[in-house]
This record gives structure tokens, C-alpha cells and sequence, in this order.
């Protein structure tokens, strides 16, 4: 992507639909005038007297204990400096969205427009009664260590410089295993920093606390080594103030073990990563660039073990693993701060888990065949599942054992299995989709690229790797959109009507007419439908022309579908195709079947139809459990629309009795765990979240996925087309180009998936 495009594409996202990246929205009902009385006055005034008695209320009955203000004053932003508190603002919008999802805490950002230490610190106490914790972003040093200091001793509440502790404790979690790998003691390492700013001091000191010995340390500023016959050093300098009489970063790194950058692109030179110790441990930290690069580094010396700050290259030291989890742990437990002994225990975790087997959707969305702890994987992903469990554990126990902790945990079990239920409310799904497409990307025919949405897709899953697009359409009209989106790889396009196109539709033509001329077709007819672009897309899918086919965009899904079930149709054995929509609600991704084709089907089909959504969940890497639904439970009604998804339930039972299966069941109680559990504890879907709901119709499936998406704002992905001899999937009429996006991605997989099954069957 050029960089006018992308400075084009990253305002257009801030801007629309509406600015910013974050909002805030209500928590509790407000539909009456008793919920509106409640909310405020007269019923406030309870919780407001309740605080009153007791200031620790104020967790039981606001939103204070998931609160975190993100506090800058732009002086030090991300690479691009002191650019003052507003131009600071997209940066600490951006960092709210990342607690939201990572860990699901509410982040508010706050810019203050001021230099001045001692009106900062003022600022920031005057204010903390709101929040529960305070992250300070973005502060240049020397000022930041004393901002931070003094609001460590002046409030009780959790106060973290990211920009110190997240690096420090990343790279820590990073180098405890580095060290491991190359057989080597932390005690006895020699340690080069090139980089004496706030994360350089911090994650200096969390070495020592680990047992980096203080003789054995260089740091490096500008100017050169650090060292203690020096004049006019900060106190954070002095405390890292070498006694050796060396003076460059060359003669720094001469026997060296351990080198950690966090200062600028291109100062170490492939002869100072040469004069290093053997099997160096070198963390290029700089960004964008790093003070050397990866393929630079690794061609010099193939002993290295080294880590980035890139998500280009292994091991990515990336704040985004460390800070949402720590200050999950930390006001989970309601501690007044975030210690030493804290920090340690999220290194230690995050060094546990990087030698723990890694989840198969983690090697997947990483494009990894089997990701385990060695040189190129020091660190976990920052995509893991597995953080939001682990982390805040060990953070909030560390709390607890160090006495800062004002609410301890007692059900660890509990805890856990709360913290995996906050990590269903974002889109990990649609993540999981792309980089799994991305591994693996097959050529998909857009028969609609006429279409300036369809063609914005289209550039879009080309230029993020996630697809190979073939446009279908008046080669000059998409010629046009395409200068206009400036788009300007080599694509290719087909016109279905051109001249140049006659041979093959020709060859099109009689390929069909030869499957069709029994039921009426001609071959006349049949050239003429080769001119239509459905007709023509199914055909290339079908004589391997194209992999996979995307379309339904400006047609009705009736009309799209009719083509394909002529050209393509189902697959074998299957008696009935369908459609699921995966929705991404709060409480996780749910699948619904079926949204688009059958009105009516039989309990047969309906267990045909629930086995094919149960393999697509599978595929997706969901463990399906799979909810038959209907307005009666379990016999209460003995109508036959109730009886037939009984039916369905007992084919189902008999046929793949390992399947997490039941029914029929209410909506309620297929998705209230508790009222389930309560009602029908003899169901095998008693204690379990269930995540894939089959409906008895059409009418159904389609109005309630279409509620959910317009009345809740669920995402949907969908339809997915079920039971078809080829991959294709038909778009809902008037789809955005996300949906279209998401859509392809689902055809790249679907791909992929039938080339696997192909494969492990020859």
C-alpha cells in the first residue's frame, strides 16, 4: 500500500462514520420513566449516601473498579515526539480500544495540556477519585520517572508508566527465555543498553531485579557510554554508570551477551554484532526500524536469538501482551498499586506460557505450522487466548501475597473461567478468519466488480494478502474505479460479453449445455447464459478457472443462488444445501442455521443441516455446541413443528452421539447457562455455553439474524453457503465492504479446507 493511501485510509477510519475510535455507552436498562428514576434522581441518591458511609462502595455500585484513565500530555508520542495533548489524543483513543479488547476494561483517555511536573501530578490526584487505576502514556523522561513516582506514594490506586513497565516487563519475560535457550546465567551476562530514556531505565532495573549484575551492565545515551567519572548525570543515569573506561557502542559490544536496544534505526553494524559473545541475544527494540535489521542480523550470525519490535519478525516485544492483563489482575483485586513483586509475576507467567504447546488457532493466525519455545518463539503472541487466563492470576496473587491487594480472590477456578467469558466481547473471529485465509490465499472471482464496494473488497484482500481477486465485469468501468480507488496492481479482469472473451464462454457454454441439455437447455440457450456474469463465475469455479466465488451484492439472494445450484450444485450425499451467519455478540460468536435457503425442512434435513454447521464450526476451530431450537422444551409440546425438531435431536443423538447436542429447546434456555443448568440439568447441554443454534425455518433463522445485526449491531459474517460441490457464497443484497471482506476470507478457508480433506483422503 503506497503511503497516500494509506494516509488516506487511516484518516478516512478515524473520521468516519463518526470521529474517534471509542464512545460511551449505558450499562443498565433505561427504557422507562422507574429505569430513568433509578438511574437518576431520585433513586441515585442511594448509592450516593451507600459512598458516603463507606467510600469503598464506590466499587460495589459504579463503574470505578473497571475504569482506567489513560493520561498523557504528548510529550514523548509513540515516534513522533513532543507533538502536544491533542495531536496526543488518537494515540490514547487507540490505546482505550486495546483495554477493551485485550482485556476488556474501560479506558477513558485524558489529555492535559501541560509540561509543568508538579501541575501534572496536582491534575492527576484531583481527578483520580473517578478511576480505578491511572496509565500514564506517553511523558517524556526525566519528567515521566517523577511523575510516576510521585503518584505511586500519593494515591491508592494501580499507577503504571506503560512506557517503562510494559516494555521492561515484555523484554524480561523475553530474556529469561532467551537465556534458557542459549544456556546462559542472568547473574553472569554481559549486558549492552543502547537507550537511557524511561523504558531503557526501567527495563534495566527489572533486569536487576531478576539478577542482572550492576558491573556487568553498559547503558549508552547519545553521547556514548554512560559513565561514572562523568559530570552532570540525571540520577537515573548515575545509577547505570559503567566503571569500565570504554567510550562507543563498538567497544560496548565486544564480548557482549546480551544486547537491548531502545534508542534509533541502524546504529549497530553487522561488525559489532560479530565481536559479540556466542550465541548473542540481541532485542532490536527501535521503531519503526530496529538498530539492526532481522534478515541483517540473522544472515551475520546464525547463533542469534533475536526479538523486534516488528509483528514482521519472531518474537515482537508488544506492550499490548503486558498492560491490559496487569491492570486486569490489578483491579480485579482492587490493589492500591502496581508493585515490583507484581511485575515479576507477570514476567514469570509470560515466560511460562511461551513453553506451554501453543493452541492450533495461534499457530493459524500466526501462519505457523507448529509454533514451540525455541529461538524464533521467546515470547507468546500477542493473539494468544490463553494471556487474559493467565496473567491477571498471577498479577492479582502477587497482589494478594504482597498485602497490596484490598479484595482477594478466593475461587481461583471461577476467576479464571470469568476473565475467558470478558474475552468473548471482541473480534477475535474476523481476525482469526483473515490470517488463516492469509496463509493459504486462493484466486476468488468477484462477478459483480463493476460495483465500486465490490471492487474496494477486492483491493482490499488483495493488498492484505488475503485473497488473489479475479474481476468480472466491463473492463473499462472497473478500469475507471480502480484509478479512481487508486488501485493500481495488475488484476485480472474478465468481461463475461467481450470479444475476447468468446472462446471461453464458448467452452463455458458447452461444458454446461452437456449437463443440462436433458432438462431443456439449448446450446444457444447456454451461450447465452454465459454472457451473465453469475452463470459465467459458477463455470470458472467449476473447471478450476477460479477457486471460489463471491457475488449476491447488487441482486436478491434468490436470483444469485439459481445459477449456482444450476452450474455447480450440491455436493454428494448432501440432500439439502443451507446457510449459517456467524454473529460476533457480546458473549462471544454464535452460529445461526439456517438464515437463507430452506423454508421448511424436514427432521431429516434439519439433522443434515445441524451436522454441516457443526463441521463449519469445526472448521473455524470452534468446539460446536450446538443448540436445536423451537418455541417448546424438551416434550412440552406435542405439535408437530415441535415434534420435528425432536425428531432431528434423536437422529442426531443416535447417528453422532459425541456431538454437544439437545433439543428442542427455547432461545432462553438454550443461552442462559444458569436457567439451563436449573431446568434441565439432564440435557447434554447443562453447564456448557452453547454457540450454534439451528432454527426450525427459514422465517426463523432470518429474522433473527437480522434483528441481532440491526437492533444489537452484531457483526454478521454470512451467509455461508453449506452442502455445495465448489466454494461459493452468495452476499447479502447491498452488503458493506467489510461484510464483503469477511465473506472472501470465509471462501479462501473454505478452500483450504476442501484441499485438506482432498488430501487426507488420497
Amino acid at each position: 500500500m503506497s503511503e497516500n493511501k494509506l494516509r488516506r485510509e487511516a484518516l478516512i477510519y478515524h473520521a468516519k462514520p463518526q470521529p474517534g475510535k471509542i464512545k460511551i455507552v449505558p450499562s443498565k436498562h433505561y427504557s422507562t420513566q422507574r429505569d430513568l428514576s433509578l438511574a437518576y434522581s431520585p433513586g441515585v441518591a442511594e448509592p450516593c449516601l451507600e459512598i458516603k458511609k463507606d467510600r469503598e462502595n464506590v466499587y460495589k455500585y459504579t463503574s470505578k473498579g473497571n475504569l482506567v484513565a489513560i493520561i498523557s500530555n504528548g510529550t514523548a508520542v509513540l515516534g513522533l515526539g513532543n507533538i502536544g495533548p491533542e495531536a496526543s489524543k488518537p494515540v490514547m483513543e487507540g490505546k482505550s480500544l486495546l483495554f477493551k479488547i485485550f482485556a476488556d476494561i474501560d479506558g477513558m483517555d485524558i489529555e492535559l495540556d501541560t509540561t509543568d511536573v508538579d501541575k501534572f501530578v496536582e491534575t492527576v490526584k484531583i481527578i483520580a477519585p473517578t478511576f480505578g487505576g491511572i496509565n500514564l502514556e506517553d511523558i517524556k523522561a526525566p519528567e515521566a520517572f517523577e511523575i510516576e513516582r510521585r503518584l505511586k506514594e500519593e494515591l491508592d490506586i494501580p499507577v503504571m508508566h506503560d512506557d517503562q513497565h510494559g516494555t521492561a516487563i515484555i523484554s524480561a519475560a523475553a530474556l529469561l527465555n532467551a537465556l534458557q535457550i542459549a544456556k546462559k546465567s542472568i547473574e553472569e551476562v554481559q549486558i549492552v543498553i543502547s537507550g537511557a530514556g524511561a523504558a531503557a531505565i526501567s527495563c534495566t532495573r527489572l533486569y536487576k531485579a531478576f539478577g542482572a549484575s550492576a558491573k556487568n551492565i553498559v547503558m549508552l545515551d547519545s553521547k556514548g557510554v554512560i559513565r561514572n567519572d562523568h559530570e552532570n548525570l540525571s540520577k537515573e543515569k548515575l545509577e547505570f554508570a559503567s566503571g569500565r573506561k570504554i567510550n562507543t557502542l563498538e567497544e560496548a559490544m565486544k564480548d557482549a551477551d546480551v544486547f537491548i536496544g531502545l534508542s534509533i534505526a541502524d546504529i549497530v553494524s553487522p561488525e559489532m554484532l560479530s565481536s559479540m559473545a556466542r550465541n548473542p541475544i540481541v532485542f532490536a527494540m527501535a521503531n519503526p526500524n530496529p538498530e539492526i535489521g532481522y534478515d541483517l542480523a540473522c544472515r551475520t550470525r546464525e547463533d542469534i536469538i533475536m526479538a523486534t519490535g516488528r509483528s514482521d519478525h519472531p518474537n515482537q516485544v508488544n506492550n499490548v501482551l503486558g498492560f491490559p492483563c496487569i491492570f486486569r489482575g490489578a483491579l480485579d483485586v482492587r490493589a492500591t498499586k502496581i508493585n515490583e513483586e507484581m511485575k515479576m509475576a507477570a514476567v514469570v507467567a509470560l515466560a511460562e506460557l511461551t513453553k506451554q504447546a501453543v493452541p492450533e488457532q495461534v499457530n493459524i493466525a500466526y501462519s505457523e505450522t507448529r509454533l514451540a519455545f525455541g529461538k524464533d518463539y521467546i515470547i507468546p503472541k500477542p493473539f494468544d487466548p490463553r494471556l487474559i487466563a493467565e496473567i491477571p492470576p498471577a498479577v492479582a496473587k502477587a497482589a494478594m501475597d504482597s498485602g497490596v491487594a484490598k479484595e482477594p480472590i478466593t475461587d481461583w477456578g471461577k476467576y479464571r473461567e470469568q476473565l475467558l467469558q470478558r474475552s468473548g466481547s471482541d473480534n477475535k473471529v474476523v481476525r482469526l478468519l483473515h490470517d488463516r485465509a492469509k496463509v493459504n490465499p486462493k484466486k476468488i472471482v468477484f462477478a459483480e466488480a463493476n460495483h465500486l464496494d465490490v471492487l474496494k473488497a477486492a483491493q482490499i484482500v488483495f493488498e492484505e494478502g488475503i485473497a488473489i481477486p479475479i474481476l468480472l465485469g466491463n473492463k473499462k468501468v472497473i478500469q475507471e474505479l480502480k484509478k479512481e480507488l487508486e488501485f493500481d496492481a495488475d488484476i485480472c479482469i474478465i468481461d463475461p460479453k467481450a470479444s475476447d472473451s468468446q472462446e471461453k464462454r464458448n467452452q463455458y457454454a458447452t461444458r454446461y449445455w452437456q449437463g443440462t441439455k436433458r432438462k431443456g437447455v439449448t446450446l444457444y440457450g447456454a451461450k447465452t447464459k454465459m454472457r451473465e456474469r453469475n452463470y459465467y463465475a459458477a463455470m470458472m469455479v467449476l473447471e478450476n478457472d477460479a477457486d471460489g466465488m463471491i457475488s449476491g451484492y447488487s441482486r436478491a439472494f434468490p436470483t444469485v443462488i439459481k445459477p449456482v445450484f444450476e452450474v455447480i450444485g450440491r455436493a454428494k450425499k448432501v440432500r439439502r444445501a443451507a446457510t449459517v451467519n456467524i454473529m460476533n455478540t457480546e458473549r462471544g460468536p454464535l452460529l445461526l442455521a439456517d438464515t437463507s435457503i430452506n423454508i421448511d425442512p424436514s427432521a431429516v434435513e434439519l439433522a443434515e443441516i445441524a451436522l454441516m454447521t457443526a463441521n463449519l464450526a469445526k472448521a473455524f476451530n470452534f468446539e460446536p455446541v450446538i443448540a436445536m431450537l423451537s418455541y417448546a422444551n424438551f416434550g412440552s409440546s406435542t405439535h408437530p413443528n415441535a415434534k420435528k425438531v425432536a425428531e432431528a435431536v434423536k437422529i442426531l443423538h443416535e447417528s453422532h452421539p459425541e456431538l454437544n447436542i439437545d433439543g428442542e429447546i427455547q432461545t432462553d434456555f438454550a443461552l442462559n447457562m444458569e436457567l439451563h443448568q436449573n431446568n434441565f440439568p439432564f440435557s447434554k447441554l447443562a453447564g456448557k455455553k452453547v454457540n450454534t443454534l439451528i432454527f426450525p425455518n427459514l422465517e426463523s433463522a432470518n429474522i433473527t439474524y437480522k434483528l441481532l445485526k440491526e437492533l444489537n449491531g452484531a457483526d454478521s459474517i454470512g451467509p455461508i453457503m453449506l452442502g455445495l460441490k465448489k466454494p461459493v457464497h452468495i452476499l447479502q443484497l447491498g452488503a458493506d465492504v467489510d461484510e464483503m471482506v469477511n465473506m472472501t476470507a470465509v471462501a479462501v478457508i473454505d478452500v483450504q479446507e476442501r484441499e485438506k480433506r482432498k488430501k487426507a483422503k488420497n
